[in-house]
């Protein structure tokens, strides 16, 4: 069986420069069962890295859970926030072993750009179903917010394994949710506004945990 490599696509067909992805493979067709025909024959302009260029959803996901990192996030979700896209397509590029949403099923998906096809996103009606859920697995819940007493991320110690939780736009961690955490940590702030983007903030702590567990620089003392 031929075993297509994700960083060769010299048997694709090139697109426009201002068009995303491959076209039609050329020639002959790969043996490689992880690869769906209809994007072979039609191409693949999906939001993916080359090297699952043509490979079917299922193949994508089986391959990334192999190699997930054990964080977790989560985020309040009472006021139908426009952040969450974001946070999930975010945890996809970090490679998070799965987003909660806490409160409201449904969540604005646009800013997601598709990425929660890739990503195990979990949902929990209530924050004691979340808190119950990291207590069965051992995992801390780590809030990040600007509040009052919080720790700051620059110097804390993030665990390997936990569930980093945000809050909404504007009104941040709920009183439930700042009882729920182990710690709440801040993010260093040197400007005139009172707090930063929801889902800029979590990007800020998931690459945190990234430098720190991925390539091993600790925090500042």
């Amino acid at each position: 069986m031929q075993q297509l490599s994700g960083d060769d696509l010299r048997g694709a067909d090139t697109v426009g420069p201002n068009e995303v992805g491959v076209g039609p493979w050329q020639g002959e067709r790969p043996d490689d069962p992880r690869l769906d025909p209809e994007l072979l024959a039609a191409g693949d302009r999906r939001n993916v890295v080359d090297r699952y260029r043509y490979w079917k959803l299922e193949a994508i996901v089986a391959d990334l859970d192999t190699q997930r990192n054990p964080f977790h996030v989560a985020i309040e979700n009472w006021q139908h926030d426009l952040n969450i896209g974001s946070v999930v397509r975010t945890a996809n590029a970090f490679l998070a072993a799965e987003v909660h949403i806490v409160g409201n099923r449904k969540w604005n998906r646009r800013g997601a750009m598709v990425t929660d096809r890739y990503q195990h996103v979990r949902h929990h009606p209530r924050l004691t179903d979340l808190a119950s859920y990291a207590a069965e697995r051992e995992l801390p819940v780590i809030g990040i917010d600007n509040l009052p007493g919080a720790v700051p991320l620059e110097t804390f110690e993030l665990p390997r394994g936990c569930v980093l939780l945000f809050g909404q736009e504007g009104p941040g961690l709920t009183p439930e949710a700042h009882e729920s955490c182990s710690a709440v940590l801040s993010i260093a702030q040197f400007g005139s506004t009172r707090s930063i983007n929801a889902s800029a903030a979590a990007a800020i702590a998931m690459h945190a945990w990234i430098r720190r567990h991925t390539f091993g620089q600790p925090s500042s003392s």
